[in-house]
């Protein structure tokens, strides 16, 4: 919005207006104003480690209410910053309420799920993240036109969804699984039948409290996390798909859409309105991934939509590399197919990478392990966003249409990742997941075949 620029990146404002010595490439390449960006992922790695002790020992309702009242300070903060000093300090506290729920939350939906029902339930974050993202959308198109202030009750009303997760972290019953862990298996009975609707719960309680003595034995999770009986874990579900998940290039797309439309000649306003139509695909796509991801399986869905994106992201790049980058605006004809272009690409991530990457790995860690692979997957999700947010912007401008080529070539990496590596793991309860890697072509020589002194080794 151009008040917010001019009350706090009035450089970026005048370039923007001049146009002067530069390619439309480079209009918004400002370290500091992607670092508003940024901070907020750089602080949620961080707190994802506290989330994790918090998540552990108090359960994952307590991290869901910490990570609310984060959310909320730093709504009210953002909402009345005076200097890009408050207006980072809160987007670290939005960082931090992004650091616990991204560590509790998948593993609470995981958790509470029955094994049939899983995917579509853990899609559930996704689907809410992507509903809050188009609702944004909608807020920063209306608010747009409301000078001088309209930023200022953008960012303020953040704090409604805060005071919301507040109320339902408060309502909301813990884990089975988390019980448990705390010792309170009486509790964690009742929930466990009421969750599941009948009383006949005894096998899956039973499977819990194995678990449970096998995580209380547990005295340092994130080191037994590297013992090499859980290399697959490590290596697929806490490194491979959080990181992938972001070099897939679509977060970049829509951290800046506004800015990539306006780039490419859209006006201000239209930009925000085909932000709109891009979170609308992803909404969209993350209800067909919800009804879809159970019956056809996990890898169908991350290789068929990879490779949609692979040849989304040549064609961005070579439409692009002909008609953009001169001084001129796009022709209306070119700028369509580019929207239709990204359109598929996001709709393409959003029933694959985007829900998928929550889903996978909260489904393939064992109870001693999970709260803190859960911390590694945010942690690395939450270092790869910000890697991506703050050099993308930099990247576009001088790698130009090149960075979407890039992007191509590291979908058509993960994507072999994903067909050699990932076992499917559709409706395998969440306990006997391992049983899945001690039969793997791959992963079986490091499951299977361990005497005691060999399963304590870290490498």
């Amino acid at each position: 919005m151009d008040d917010f620029l001019k009350e706090f990146f009035p450089n970026v404002y005048r370039r923007k207006q001049m146009h002067l010595h530069e390619t439309d490439y480079c209009k918004y390449d400002d370290q500091v104003l992607t670092l508003f960006t940024s901070s907020l992922y750089f602080s949620a790695l961080v707190m994802t480690f506290f989330a994790s002790f918090l998540t552990r020992k108090k359960g994952r309702k307590a991290s869901i209410i910490v990570g609310a009242l984060s959310f909320l300070a730093g709504a009210i903060l953002n909402a009345a910053a005076k200097n890009i000093a408050m207006l980072i300090i809160g987007r670290v506290l939005l960082g931090g309420g992004i650091g616990f729920g991204n560590q509790a939350v998948p593993l609470y939906l995981s958790e509470m799920a029955p094994a049939k029902n899983r995917g579509a339930v853990n899609q559930l974050f996704q689907f809410t993240t992507c509903a809050g993202i188009l609702i944004a959308n909608l807020v920063n198109y209306a608010t747009a036109k409301l000078h001088p202030y309209g930023w200022r009750i953008s960012l303020g009303l953040a704090g409604f969804p805060a005071f919301a997760m507040l109320v339902g972290g408060i309502l909301c019953a813990e884990t089975p699984n988390s019980l448990v862990e705390q010792g309170r298996l009486d509790k964690a009975k009742e929930v466990l039948q009421r969750i599941r609707g009948t009383e006949n719960v005894e096998a899956e309680f039973e499977d819990l409290k194995e678990a449970s003595e096998e995580a209380q034995a547990v005295k340092s999770p994130f080191r037994t996390l590297l013992k090499r009986k859980y290399r697959p874990q490590l290596i697929i579900g806490a490194l491979g798909i959080p990181a992938f998940q972001q070099l897939t290039g679509n977060n970049s797309i829509l951290f800046y859409a506004p800015v990539i439309f306006q780039s490419l000649g859209f006006g201000a306003n239209a930009s925000l309105f085909s932000s709109f139509i891009t979170n609308g695909a992803l909404l969209v796509a993350t209800v067909i991934s919800m009804f879809l991801v159970d019956k056809f399986g996990r890898r169908k869905f991350f290789l068929e939509a990879g490779f949609e994106m692979i040849c989304c992201m040549i064609i961005t790049g070579a439409v692009l590399a002909v008609d953009f980058g001169h001084g001129k605006e796009l022709g209306r004809g070119v700028s369509a197919i580019l929207v239709v272009v990204i359109f598929l690409f996001v709709l393409a991530y959003g029933r694959s990478w985007g829900p998928l990457g929550w889903l996978v790995p909260s489904e393939l860690f064992p109870l001693e392990i999970r709260s803190a692979a859960q911390s590694i997957v945010v942690c690395v999700n939450m270092i790869f966003t910000a890697l991506v947010a703050q050099l993308f912007l930099m990247s576009l401008c001088h790698l130009k249409f090149g960075i979407f080529l890039l992007f191509a070539g590291l979908i058509f990496f993960m994507s072999c990742f994903i067909f050699f590596l990932l076992p499917e793991t559709k409706k395998v309860p969440i306990e006997e997941i391992y049983l899945l890697f001690e039969n793997h072509w791959f992963w079986r020589r490091f499951v299977t075949d361990q005497d005691p002194e060999t399963s304590k080794e870290t490498v």
